[in-house]
């Protein structure tokens, strides 16, 4: 399997409306942290995820998390 792109070495802290969301996968998308699509034609597919209210969620950059969208701290060992 094809390692993503690491797109940062930290989390994106974003502030989030509820609704529905994708998480780029690949570490490609230039809407980082969510998906513009760049992943067509690859093995990489976006990760979906609800929020039911508004709240600031730590979503991962380095895509290489346990726990995807949300950060777990991978980043600090690579």
């Amino acid at each position: 399997m094809a390692e993503p792109h690491i797109a940062q070495k930290s989390p994106y802290a974003v502030e989030l409306a509820p609704g529905d969301y994708w998480w780029c996968r690949c570490g490609g998308s230039k809407s980082q942290p969510f998906c513009d699509g760049t992943h067509k034609g690859s093995e990489f597919a976006p990760v979906k995820f609800g929020v039911a209210k508004a709240e600031k969620l730590w979503l991962c950059g380095c895509k290489h998390t346990r726990n995807p969208p949300f950060c777990d701290g991978t980043h600090k060992t690579l």
